[in-house]
């Protein structure tokens, strides 16, 4: 066995069916008694369903998070939380609303609970995210580490079939990336194998029922899971390829995801032997490129960056963006055949090695 060295990151979890209702509780437990509560535009009914339910302890709400999280909507959110004298953050949604309580923390360090109700895996990671001026840099700090997780399952079953497909290869490729990563540990890889074939069974079962509760709590559970790794070990060219992406042509996150991964995972899989046989176990079939490729199309997720609205003259900027301050990668990055990989996922191609 490899030498390696394991860290792990401070988080309280609280998993179940019902579960928001100890957001009080919480609350209490982290000594805070003015939440600000976050979410995006599209998710302010149940953000104000939620602030009526605690109305003690909320001091405001801001249902302004958008994708990728952009500075300037971090700074109004900043000014908001003293403006109403907020003692912590409280963030309802995906990705976008856990993205910009992280910014407040970066910036405040006020405390945060998160009440994630899609696959995103954001909640359980230190890293974040921000874009100005159409480009997205990436940090990793304990600062903004949310102290407390809340995974209520109910929550997830009204979350379209459509979202929660793609929202769930999202997380898979935390878990892809986790088993080659530079820092890879044996205890991550048994979290990234888990986790991704927990999804991997999940998804269809939640495309063709939307309200099974059982395949919406395996869901969650592998989510957790890939999130854990994301937030555990390095991350490689497939999601730099994705914050590139995102931040440049500005494309909706998750759907990006599912559309490079398969890419992503046929550029490395000669240089992480070891990782395919892992990833092939948990997706079922020899070939975890394919495996992913197909996945997506059983589940009716965008397969090419051209129907997210990439343009094609795109590939060019993409490949350049890509390869400045790379992430470490299993496979050296080679400019033809990262422009490849980026054309083929463009046109919405089979991968390729």
């Amino acid at each position: 066995m490899r030498s390696f060295t394991y860290t792990g990151l401070p988080a309280r979890v609280l998993f179940g069916f019902g579960t928001i209702a100890a957001l009080p509780e919480e609350m209490k437990r982290l000594g805070c008694r003015r939440a600000l509560l976050l979410s995006t535009p599209g998710q302010e009914t149940k953000l104000r369903d939620l602030a009526s339910r605690t109305s003690a302890q909320v001091a405001g709400i801001f249902p302004a998070a958008v994708m990728h999280t952009p500075v300037e909507v971090s700074e109004r959110a900043v000014a908001t939380a003293g403006e109403v004298g907020a003692d912590c953050i409280v963030a309802l949604g995906g990705g976008s609303a856990i993205g910009l309580g992280k910014a407040i923390a970066l910036r405040t360090d006020l405390p945060q609970i998160c009440i994630p109700t899609t696959y995103a895996g954001s909640e359980m990671t230190p890293i974040l995210g921000e874009t100005a001026a159409d480009i997205k840099t990436t940090q990793r700090s304990e600062k903004v580490l949310p102290e407390t997780v809340i995974y209520d399952v109910d929550l997830t079953l009204a979350l379209p079939p459509a979202v929660s497909a793609a929202s769930g290869m999202n997380a898979i490729a935390h878990a892809a990336e986790a088993l080659y990563a530079q820092d890879r540990n044996p205890v991550i890889s048994l979290m990234a194998e888990e986790g991704a074939r927990a999804l991997a069974h999940a998804l269809p079962r939640i495309v063709e029922n939307g309200g099974n509760a059982s395949a919406r709590a395996d869901a969650l559970y592998g989510a957790w899971l890939c999130g854990t790794c994301l937030g555990a070990v390095g991350m490689a060219l497939h999601h730099k390829l994705c914050h590139v992406l995102g931040g440049t042509f500005n494309l909706p996150h998750a759907e990006t995801h599912s559309v490079v991964l398969p890419h992503a995972v046929a550029y490395n899989a000669p240089a992480a032997p070891e990782a395919m046989t892992t990833l092939a176990r948990a997706l079922g079939g020899s070939d975890p490129a394919r495996s992913l490729f197909d996945l997506a199309r059983r589940l009716g997720v965008p397969r090419a960056l051209k129907d997210l609205g990439m343009p094609q003259d795109g590939i060019d900027k993409a490949c350049e963006q890509a390869l400045k301050n790379p992430y470490w990668n299993p496979r050296p990055l080679e400019r033809d055949g990262i422009r490849a990989l980026i054309a083929r996922a463009w046109a919405g191609e089979a991968p390729t090695i």
